[in-house]
């Protein structure tokens, strides 16, 4: 770490005179005190703060804003929590307390001291309150936050004189991909200062980003570095994950540190340009447990040791595909209804907003629910996906909550950690979510809310942080009303709801039967028969793009060696009879209350299919919403 920072603080005569200084001339002397508290106190009056008499204020949470913001940075407090505890006792007594920020400076947790803390009530240092610079000027909290780096601001080394009762010492805390998450400080009472403090919540900063960065990357490849091979598995240790083709996925502070790495690094750089190792060696090297000498281009030498990535297929390592190749993209080949939702899908694409996927059996929900996975940040974490109505009632909750050794009859010895924990920094697709037991649905309700799940058997709760997916082919509204479905769980999983079209009305059919030959037989370049692309157009698909694809997967195993086009040979018997039985032709219309029952019927069957979105039925009549809503007037429809 920097000398500077361990250096004795500024002698109080040497501040004081250096302050008075300051806020008459506006001057500062270069070597008043260390270069951070320096640029931190330039800011500060540049932010207009007055350094004594009257606090004007600074923005506080109000309870709501503060359980909100709790529980947007739930997995980030679950794991700082032990750590702070740990803290605590390790300074308990010394009139101190130990505190958690968010990266905008908000305190978000403290413990501490009975009556330092009460002390700290005064200055407003508790949770809700803003830390930031621009608030608070020079403090440890704002400044680490405005340095990127750990500090520590001793008595009147703060900026504003009320805050000089205090001793704060304060380290960043960064995610897996090298992003500030936070602020972890110690503040005391000024008179307890103590230079190895900072030593202490650096460490601990460390041991919270080496807790987030296991849990993020626990299915992934990583790597554990360091100078020295004793130093692997210590607080010390650069750690590095990445993808099963290569990139660097993930990186704490001191990975980027030896590797010379900045956060934009982080998905955009492949692990050969950083170290001499290839995928395949990695892939070896994850089989052992020993550590291996790397001797880097400058020659120095680097221990590493691999962990994870047992089921890492070798793949060549290819340029980063530009973002709009991406697997959303991929699925879009012309349809305007899958268009929309692609684009919508996009919109939120890394917001924690759940998805609710509507539609008909075979459309393609878990298609599209891959396809955002892969889209999005979370594409390297695990993607989980359960059926509802594929497991008995009597498994269902096991599957998912997971369980404790001998929770049950016939439960394995070790027990099991649960599909939801398994889902853990990456997503968790519910499939045919309106099928799940009531019971089942209360327990999810509960997981939601509080983003931790507990075993069958009992135990502790262990935190879980995934982006929810679900979809169905029912009609959930029905199913509340019916008492099937708990409403205040409908509106937790319908953050966005996106309705994926049938076959029988998209508009890029074509596409989706050239994409489908190409992904079937590569090498060849097969095509429908003229009068089978024509019957392939009229059919109604009731198994929508599944049954598609069966249906050309089974005509390509039909194929000769030498054939290179589809015909009425190369279906099954039931498809091809289905095929060619033409429509029957529309009864001619009456009189004029025919037309009207015609129009009611197809009017009220695609309210029915959109599940009441008036503006999607719109949509699809090619009509305006006003004009659908005179029409349901006129048809007296609800």
């Amino acid at each position: 770490m920097p000398s500077s920072l361990l250096a004795a603080r500024t002698p109080p005569a040497r501040l004081r005179e250096a302050r008075r200084r300051f806020f008459d001339t506006g001057e500062l002397a270069d070597d008043a005190f260390e270069p951070a508290l320096t640029r931190s106190w330039r800011r500060s009056r540049d932010f207009g703060l007055a350094p004594s008499g009257r606090f004007a204020g600074a923005p506080h949470a109000s309870s709501a804003q503060l359980a909100r913001a709790l529980d947007r940075q739930h997995e980030f407090v679950a794991h700082a929590r032990p750590v702070m505890e740990f803290l605590f006792d390790q300074t308990r007594d010394t009139d101190s307390m130990v505190i958690l920020a968010d990266a905008q400076g908000m305190l978000l947790h403290a413990l501490g001291d009975a009556g330092f803390v009460d002390r700290a009530q005064r200055v407003a240092l508790r949770p809700g309150a803003s830390w930031h610079e621009q608030w608070r000027g020079t403090n440890a909290v704002g400044t680490a936050i405005a340095e990127g780096a750990p500090v520590v601001v001793h008595g009147s080394e703060h900026y504003l004189e009320r805050n000089a009762f205090l001793t704060c010492t304060a380290a960043p805390i960064a995610d897996p991909a090298g992003r500030l998450l936070g602020v972890l400080d110690i503040s005391g009472d000024h008179r307890g200062y103590h230079r190895h403090t900072l030593a202490l919540v650096r460490s601990a900063a460390r041991i919270i980003e080496h807790r987030l960065f296991d849990t993020r990357h626990a299915a992934g490849l990583r790597l554990r570095l360091h100078a020295q091979p004793e130093g692997l598995g210590t607080v010390t240790e650069g750690l590095l994950a990445v993808s099963e083709d290569g990139w660097i996925v993930g990186a704490n502070g001191v990975a980027m540190a030896m590797l010379g790495l900045t956060p934009g690094s982080v998905g955009a750089l492949t692990l050969e340009r950083v170290l001499p190792l290839d995928i395949a060696t990695l892939a070896a090297w994850s089989r052992g447990s020993a550590a291996h000498a790397v001797r880097r281009d400058d020659g120095s030498v680097l221990w590493l040791r691999v962990e994870g990535g047992r089921s890492l297929g070798v793949r060549p390592v290819a340029p980063a595909a530009p973002a709009v190749a991406d697997a959303l993209a991929r699925l879009d080949t012309g349809d305007s209804a899958m268009q929309a939702a692609i684009g919508r899908a996009r919109r939120v694409l890394d917001k924690p907003i759940a998805l609710l996927l509507q539609g008909e059996s075979g459309v393609g929900k878990e298609l599209f629910a891959r396809a955002v996975h892969r889209s999005s940040a979370r594409r390297d974490a695990p993607f989980v996906a359960v059926n509802c109505a594929a497991l008995p009632e009597t498994l269902i909750e096991a599957e998912l909550f997971g369980y404790r050794p001998g929770a049950f009859t016939g439960a394995a010895r070790d027990g099991a950690p649960g599909r939801i924990r398994e889902a853990h920094g990456g997503t968790l697709f519910l499939d045919e979510i309106g099928d799940m037991p009531a019971a089942l649905q209360t327990r999810l309700l509960r997981v939601l809310q509080e983003r931790e799940v507990v075993p069958l058997g009992g135990g502790r709760p262990q935190a879980v942080d995934f982006r929810l997916i679900c979809a169905t082919h029912r009609n959930l509204r029905e199913a509340i009303d019916a008492g099937r479905f708990r409403e205040d769980l409908y509106y937790r999983l319908n953050g966005l709801a996106l309705q994926l079209p049938p076959l029988r009305q998209r508009g890029d059919q074509a596409a989706l039967v050239a994409g489908m030959l190409r992904e079937l037989l590569p090498a060849r370049d097969v095509r429908l028969a003229p009068e089978v692309a024509q019957a392939f157009a009229r059919h109604r698909w009731p198994g929508n793009l599944r049954q598609l694809h069966n249906a050309l997967a089974t005509a390509c195993a039909l194929l000769d060696e030498d054939e290179d086009e589809i015909g009425w040979g190369h279906l099954s018997d039931d498809l091809a009879e289905d095929l060619r039985q033409r429509p029957a032709p529309a009864a001619p219309v009456a009189d004029a209350v025919d037309l009207r029952s015609q129009s009611e019927r197809t009017v009220r069957q695609v309210i029915e299919t959109c599940a009441g979105n008036l503006s999607e039925a719109a949509r699809r009549l090619g009509i305006s919403r006003n004009t659908l809503y005179r029409k349901m007037r006129e048809l007296r429809l609800r």
